[in-house]
């Protein structure tokens, strides 16, 4: 007769999971082009000073919509870090916070 020991089916099932589970490097495809875009908004931000406060400003928002809109259109194994809730939870958050930003430039008195 072929016996397998007692449990060693369950822990190679509960391995293959954890490896299905884990995103790949697709996962971060999507979040290093968001954090890539937050962090040369920030850097022009800072070396352009005054002058660049409203475009910085645009493009910091124009990121938290690309982020929104990659949590709502990827899967869920390749958005990587940027799902961090429920999908809606996630995609409702960032939108506010690229709407909020977009208002702020678009109400503040600083020239274009």
């Amino acid at each position: 007769m072929n016996r397998r020991a007692p449990g060693r089916g369950a822990a190679a099932a509960a391995a293959a999971t954890v490896r299905r589970d884990r995103p790949g490097a697709m996962g971060w495809v999507a979040y290093v082009v968001v954090l890539g875009l937050v962090a040369a908004d920030l850097v022009w931000l800072w070396a352009g000073g005054a002058h660049a406060a409203k475009g910085g400003t645009l493009a910091l928002a124009g990121a938290m919509f690309v982020a929104a809109f990659a949590r709502l259109a990827l899967p869920e194994s390749w958005t990587g870090l940027l799902a961090s809730r429920k999908r809606v939870t996630d995609v409702v958050t960032m939108a506010a916070l690229g709407t909020g930003l977009l208002a702020a430039v678009l109400l503040s008195p600083v020239p274009l």
